[in-house]
């Protein structure tokens, strides 16, 4: 598999998030919903 350059590959961590998360759609409201939240707080802390 081709794997981005952030990932660091001596962390399971990375690895897993992007082969299993990384780039795969989701279609959960509350996924979906708790990610925007997530994003808005990040986004204000900077």
């Amino acid at each position: 598999m081709n794997r981005c350059k952030w990932v660091n590959l001596n962390n399971p961590i990375y690895v897993k998030y992007h082969d299993e998360e990384w780039g795969v759609p989701s279609y959960d409201d509350k996924y979906l919903f708790e990610m925007l939240i997530l994003e808005s707080f990040q986004a204000g802390l900077s």
